[in-house]
C-alpha cells in the first residue's frame, strides 16, 4: 500500500523548514516537532523527533454524535495511517453533556485525513512514506523540497487587537464561584479557561508558528492546517500514546516561571517542586488518570511511572507525572481515547461533574483548545497531544483565538490564578503582537 525511501539529511533543520514551507501547497496538512535539541529530558517515549502528513487521500469530518465509533470505522476502513484532532466537545459523545456556549472559530468536532504523502525524520535520517500509487514522485518531491525558497507573504499581516473574552474582575468573580463549588463538595479540582481572541485579523499562520515554536520549542508542537482552519501549538503536553500494548499517559499540573538568572531560576524550580498546592492539584488529576485507563488496563498493570517530575522548558517549569498501563492486543487505541477523554488535566474531579461546571462559567466553547492532535499508525498504535499554548485560526472568517487556565483547588487564591492565566499566555501574546 505505500512505499518508503530512506535519505541521510545533511541538514535536518534546514530540510524541516523547506518542508513545512512546501507542503503550505496543500489544504490538509499535520506537522508534530519533538524540538529534540531543546527537549533531550522531556522525550523519553517519543518515536519521531518530526513528523509531516500531507496530501489527503481520504478523511473524516464530523461533529460529536457517535464521533468515537466513527473515527474506529475509519481507522479499520483505511487500515493506514491517519492523522488528525478530537475537540474537547467530544465530551458530548462520552457522556450526558452539552457545549452550551458560542463557537467563533467554527472547527469541526473531529477531523482525521488519510495522507498520500508522509515524512519522517529521525536524526538525520529522513524516511519518505508514499501511497504507492504516487510512489514515483518521491524523487521530484525530495528535490523540489531541497531546493525549495519560500515565497514571500501575498498578504499584509495585520497585527491583531487581542481582547479578552472575560474581564479580570469577572474572572476573580467566576473563580470565587468555583471556589464555591469546591467548599460545598461538588467539586475537588477543576481547569478554569479563558480565551484572548480577535477579531479581523490577518496572519501568516506557518510564520506565525516558527515564531511561537521558536520561543517555546515544546515536545508537542504541531502545525496544523485542514482547509481554512489552522492550529498554532507550542504544547508541551502528552495526552496518550499507546505503543504496542503499552499506554503512557503524562498529565501536567503546576507551573512556575522562568528567570534568566541561573540562581533564580532554580530557585523557582525548587519552590515549585515542594509547593503543596501545585503538588495537590498534579496528585488529584493523577488518580482521575489512573482510573480512567484502568477501564481498559489488564488488571494490575496501572502505575505510576513518575510523580510530579520537574521538567523545565523555555517559558515554564512543569511538574509533569507519568501513568502507564497495559492493554490486551486486540484493545483499540480508540476504545482507550473513549475511556479517558477529554483529558484529566483539562477537566478536574470528579470529571463530570467538574465539565459541568465549567461549561456554566466560561464564556466561550473550548472546542480544539483543551482538545487532542495526533495520528494512529496501521498497527494501531498512536501519540496525542493535549492542545494546550496554542493559537487557533480561521482563515475565512479571520477570527484568531487563544485560551489558557489555571487548575482549581481549595488552596487556590484568584488573583495568583489569574497571573498564572497571563504566564501561560505570554508566548501566544508574543507572537500576535510582533
Amino acid at each position: 500500500m505505500r512505499h518508503i525511501k530512506e535519505i541521510v539529511l545533511e541538514s535536518p533543520e534546514d530540510f524541516k523548514r523547506k518542508l513545512l514551507s512546501w507542503s503550505q501547497q496543500f489544504d490538509e496538512l499535520v506537522c508534530l516537532d519533538s524540538n529534540p535539541v531543546f527537549n533531550k529530558a522531556n522525550l523519553k517515549y517519543t518515536s519521531f523527533d518530526f513528523i509531516l502528513a500531507t496530501d489527503a487521500l481520504t478523511a473524516l469530518k464530523t461533529d460529536y454524535i457517535e464521533a468515537f465509533d466513527k473515527l474506529e470505522e475509519y481507522r479499520i476502513a483505511t487500515n493506514d495511517w491517519i492523522f488528525g484532532y478530537l475537540t474537547y466537545d467530544l465530551k458530548n459523545d462520552v457522556e450526558e453533556l452539552t457545549s452550551s456556549n458560542p463557537d467563533f472559530v467554527l472547527f469541526p468536532d473531529l477531523y482525521f485525513f488519510q495522507p498520500k504523502r508522509l515524512f519522517f525524520i529521525n536524526g538525520n535520517i529522513l524516511e519518505m512514506n508514499y501511497l504507492n500509487f504516487i510512489s514515483d514522485e518521491m524523487e521530484s518531491d525530495f528535490n523540489t523540497i531541497l531546493n525549495f525558497s519560500a515565497q514571500g507573504e501575498k498578504t499584509e499581516a495585520i497585527l491583531p487587537n487581542i481582547q479578552t473574552r472575560i474581564s479580570k474582575e469577572s474572572y476573580l468573580e467566576k473563580v470565587g464561584q468555583m471556589l464555591h463549588h469546591i467548599q460545598v463538595g461538588n467539586i475537588y479540582e477543576a481547569n478554569f479557561c479563558q480565551e484572548f481572541y480577535a477579531e479581523e485579523a490577518t496572519i501568516n499562520p506557518l510564520k506565525t508558528f516558527e515564531k511561537l515554536n521558536s520561543i517555546s520549542s515544546p515536545p508537542f508542537a504541531a502545525f496544523l492546517k485542514l482547509e481554512e482552519h489552522y492550529l498554532l501549538s507550542a504544547s508541551p503536553e502528552r495526552y496518550l500514546k499507546k505503543e504496542g500494548v503499552k499506554i503512557v499517559s503524562q498529565p501536567i499540573k503546576g507551573t512556575a516561571r522562568r528567570e534568566k538568572e541561573e540562581h533564580e531560576d532554580e530557585k523557582l524550580a525548587k519552590t515549585l517542586q515542594s509547593d503543596e498546592k501545585e503538588r495537590s492539584e498534579n496528585i488529584m488529576i493523577t488518580d482521575l488518570v489512573r482510573n480512567d485507563l484502568s477501564r481498559t488496563a489488564t488488571r494490575g498493570s496501572v502505575q505510576v511511572e513518575e510523580l510530579c517530575g520537574l521538567y523545565s522548558f523555555k517559558q515554564v517549569h512543569q511538574l509533569i507525572t507519568t501513568v502507564v498501563s497495559e492493554v490486551t492486543e486486540n484493545t483499540s487505541v480508540v476504545d482507550v481515547l473513549k475511556t479517558t477523554f477529554p483529558m484529566g488535566s483539562m477537566t478536574g474531579a470528579p470529571k463530570v461533574s467538574a465539565m459541568k461546571i465549567i461549561d456554566e462559567l466560561e464564556e466561550t466553547k473550548r472546542g480544539l483548545y483543551s482538545g487532542s492532535l495526533g495520528y494512529i499508525s496501521p498497527k494501531g498504535n498512536a501519540d496525542f497531544n493535549v492542545v494546550i499554548r496554542s493559537i487557533l485560526y480561521n482563515q475565512e472568517t479571520k477570527y484568531l483565538s487563544f485560551s489558557v487556565g489555571s487548575a482549581i483547588t481549595i488552596k487556590s487564591i484568584p488573583e495568583s490564578e489569574y497571573e498564572e492565566c497571563l504566564l501561560k499566555a505570554k508566548a501566544m501574546l508574543e507572537v500576535v503582537n510582533k
